[in-house]
C-alpha cells in the first residue's frame, strides 16, 4: 500500500505533515486507541519507512545490549575462561554467539512464531542449573602453569590428571557439556509447543492469573536493574531522568526535520522524536556523559572502586580482541555431550521459560496494540522459542533464549508496538553479531546506564500487568486476596530461596536443581497459585472479569466473536495461507486449529503480511 504522512490540522485550517512517513498496513478503523488518546505511534501491523525502522530497531537493539553481555561475562569464569588476551577472545566469541542466535530466534518468532514484536535474547532461567553442572567434581577448572611456562603464548593448565591441556580445550570441553543439556532438554519445549498442551492450558487463565503473573516478571527483575545501577546511581538516574523527560513531558514535542511524503516530496515536516526515541536519547546522553567523566577520571581507573564500572573502558578489550568477522555455526566448540545429570537440571529452565514467555506474550499483545494472543499462537511462539533454545545449545552460547521482558517495557515507553522495528532489529543482531568489532562497540556501554533504563521499563512492565485488572471485580474480598497473596508469596518464596541457598534437600541431586530453580521465579510462584485458586474458589465468569478480558481489544471497546476473530486473524495468522490442507485444523501450530470446517478464503490468502 501507498506510503502516507501524517497530518495534523492546525486552527487555521491548514495541514502540517508531521514527517512521520508510514506504510498503513491495517485499515484506518483498526488503529490501536486508547482511552486516554494517546495513540500508539505505530501498532503491530503498521510498516514504517525503511530509515525509521532501522533507528527504531537500533534503539531495541540497544536495549538489549545490557542484558545480553552480562550471561557470557558470568558463564566466563565457572567455565575456567583465562583473564588474558586469549580469555578476552573466547568472551568475545560467546558474546557474538549470543547476537548471532538472539538475532535469528526474534526473526523467527516475529515472523512465524507467536507474531508480536517480542525480542528473544539469553534468559537467566538456565543460569542456576547451567552453574550446578559446571559445579560438579570434573567439572573443576584445573590449576594454572606458571606464567611463561614453555614460552607459549596460549594460556596452559595442569590438569586433574597432571597432563598439560590448552586453555580453550579447558573451556570447550566444559561448553560441549553445557551445550548438550540445553539442546536436548529444550526439546521438551519444542513438543509442548508443537503438541497444543500449552495451548489447553490458556482456557483456565483469566486476567487474575496474569495480573500478578506479569506484574512479577516486572518486580522480580528490580535485582538487576539495581545491581546495574549500583555502581554509581547518580548516571543510572540521570538517563532514567532523560528517558522519562522525553517520553512523558516531551513526547508531543514536535521537531521540524527533512521528510518525504508521496504527495509533498521532500519537505520540511514535524516529527515527535522524543516519543519515538526516548531510549536512544537517554543512552546517548548517558553514554556520553560517562565518557567524558572516564576521559577527566572523575570515575577512577581503580578496579576496586565503585564507580569503577560507570568508566565507558571497562570492557575495551573486548573490541580490540574481537574478530572483525566471525560466523557462528552448530558445533563451533566441538560436538556437544549429553549426559543425564545435565538434561534433567536444565528442565528446570525450560518450565519456568516456558511459563515467563506467556506472561511476556500477554504483556506485549497488551502493549503493542494487539488482542490477547489466541491458542495456536501461544502454541507456536513456545515452539519456536523451544527451537531457538535448541539453536542456541547447539551453536553454544552458554545459555538459551527467551522474550526479553526489556524490550517489551520499551514498546510501552516508546508507543511503537511494530512487527517490522523488531524484525528489523534481529537483522541488526544477525549483522552485528557476524562483524563482532562493531558490535563490541556497544558492549562498552556503563552498567549504570543500562540500570537506568531498566528501573523504567520493569516498572512499565509491572503496570501493565496491574492493568489487566481492570476488567476484574476489584470489590470482591474472593478476588483481592487471590491477588494480594500471589503478589506477596510470588516476591517472599524466591527472596526466601535466595537467603537460603541449598535448603532443598531430597535424594535426587537433579531434584533439588529443578526445585530450586523453580521456586526462584517469582512469576512462576505467583502465577501459579492465582491459577489455582482463581480455578479452585467459588466466583462467577463476570466477577473474575473473565468476559469482559476476552471480548475486548487492548482495553478500548468490547467486540463480538466474529470482530476477536478477524482482529487475531490480523495479528496472528502466519503470513501464507495455511487452510489448505484438511488436516490443518489438528495442527495445534496452526490457526485453524479445533475448527470444524476448514475452507480457503480470499481474504485469508490475501491479508496475511510478513
Amino acid at each position: 500500500m501507498e506510503n502516507k504522512a501524517y497530518e495534523e490540522e492546525q486552527d487555521d485550517g491548514i495541514k502540517v505533515c508531521t514527517g512521520v512517513e508510514i506504510r498503513e498496513n491495517r485499515p484506518i478503523e483498526n488503529q490501536t486507541k486508547t482511552k486516554d488518546g494517546d495513540a500508539l505511534l505505530y501498532s503491530i501491523e503498521d510498516t514504517p519507512s525503511w530509515y525509521t525502522c532501522v533507528i527504531l530497531g537500533l534503539q531495541h537493539y540497544l536495549v538489549a545490549v545490557g542484558g545480553l553481555i552480562g550471561l557470557p561475562l558470568l558463564v566466563a569464569s565457572p567455565l575456567c575462561i583465562a583473564n588474558d588476551d586469549e580469555g578476552d577472545v573466547a568472551r568475545a566469541l560467546l558474546i557474538t554467539s549470543l547476537f548471532f542466535v538472539s538475532g535469528i530466534c526474534t526473526i523467527l518468532q516475529t515472523t512465524f512464531g507467536v507474531r508480536l514484536p517480542i525480542m528473544q535474547g539469553g534468559t537467566f532461567s538456565f543460569l542456576p542449573p547451567t552453574l550446578a553442572i559446571l559445579a560438579l567434581p570434573h567439572n573443576q577448572c584445573p590449576a594454572p602453569l606458571p606464567e611463561g611456562f614453555m614460552n607459549s603464548s596460549k594460556t596452559l593448565y595442569n590438569d586433574t590428571d597432571g597432563s598439560i591441556v590448552d586453555g580453550a580445550e579447558v573451556w570447550q570441553r566444559r561448553m560441549r557439556e553445557v551445550q548438550g543439556a540445553i539442546a536436548v532438554a529444550s526439546l521438551v519445549q519444542v513438543i509442548l509447543g508443537f503438541s497444543g498442551a500449552i495451548g489447553f492450558l490458556l482456557q483456565f487463565i483469566g486476567p487474575i492469573t496474569v495480573a500478578p503473573a506479569v506484574a512479577l516478571i516486572g518486580l522480580d527483575l528490580f535485582s538487576a536493574a539495581s545491581y546495574n545501577a549500583s555502581p554509581q546511581w547518580g548516571m543510572a538516574m540521570f538517563t532514567a531522568f532523560v528517558l522519562v523527560l522525553c517520553s512523558q513531558y516531551l513526547k508531543n514535542v514536535k521537531i521540524p526535520l527533512p521528510a518525504y511524503s508521496s504527495t509533498k516530496k521532500c519537505h520540511i515536516g514535524r516529527t515527535p522524536i522524543f516519543k519515538m526515541f526516548p531510549v536512544l536519547f537517554a543512552l546517548a546522553c548517558g553514554w556520553i556523559l560517562s565518557l567524558i567523566f572516564t576521559v577527566t577520571n572523575v570515575f577512577p581507573n581503580d578496579k576496586n572502586h565503585p564507580y569503577y564500572r560507570a568508566r565507558t573502558d571497562v570492557r575495551s578489550n573486548v573490541i580490540s580482541n574481537a574478530p572483525w568477522f566471525y560466523f557462528p555455526y552448530p558445533g563451533q566448540w566441538g560436538l556437544p555431550r549429553v549426559t543425564v545429570a545435565g538434561v534433567i537440571g536444565m528442565f528446570a529452565g525450560v518450565i519456568a521459560g516456558v511459563m515467563e514467555s506467556i506472561g511476556d506474550y500477554y504483556a506485549c499483545a497488551r502493549l503493542s496494540g494487539a488482542p490477547n494472543p489466541p491458542k495456536h499462537a501461544i502454541n507456536r511462539g513456545i515452539f519456536t522459542e523451544g527451537f531457538g533454545c535448541v539453536l542456541a545449545g547447539v551453536i553454544g552460547t552458554g545459555t538459551a533464549t527467551t522474550s526479553f521482558s526489556e524490550n517489551i517495557g520499551a514498546i510501552g515507553i516508546t508507543r511503537v508496538g511494530s512487527r517490522r522495528v523488531l524484525q528489523v532489529a534481529g537483522c541488526l543482531f544477525v549483522i552485528l553479531g557476524m562483524l563482532s568489532k562493531f558490535g563490541s562497540i556497544f558492549v562498552t556501554i556503563p552498567d549504570p546506564i543500562i540500570g537506568g533504563l531498566f528501573c523504567v521499563a520493569f516498572g512499565m512492565i509491572t503496570a501493565v500487568g496491574i492493568s489487566n485488572l481492570q476488567y476484574v471485580d476489584l470489590n470482591s474480598p474472593r478476588n483481592l486476596f487471590i491477588i494480594g497473596f500471589s503478589l506477596f508469596m510470588g516476591l517472599a518464596v524466591p527472596e526466601w530461596m535466595k537467603a537460603n541457598r541449598g535448603i532443598i534437600q531430597t535424594p535426587s541431586v537433579e531434584g533439588n536443581q529443578i526445585i530450586t530453580v523453580l521456586l526462584q521465579t517469582s512469576m512462576l510462584v505467583g502465577g501459579f497459585l492465582a491459577f489455582i485458586f482463581d480455578n479452585t474458589i467459588p466466583g462467577t465468569e463476570k466477577e473474575r472479569g473473565i468476559l469482559a478480558w476476552r471480548t475486548t481489544e487492548h482495553g478500548v471497546e468490547p467486540m463480538d466473536e466474529d470482530q476477536m476473530k478477524k482482529a487475531e486473524s490480523e495479528c496472528y495468522n502466519l503470513p501464507f495461507p495455511t487452510n489448505c490442507c484438511r488436516f490443518s485444523r489438528f495442527i495445534p501450530i496452526l490457526p485453524e486449529f479445533g475448527q470444524q470446517n476448514v475452507t480457503v478464503s480470499e481474504d485469508n490468502a490475501t491479508s496475511t503480511r510478513i
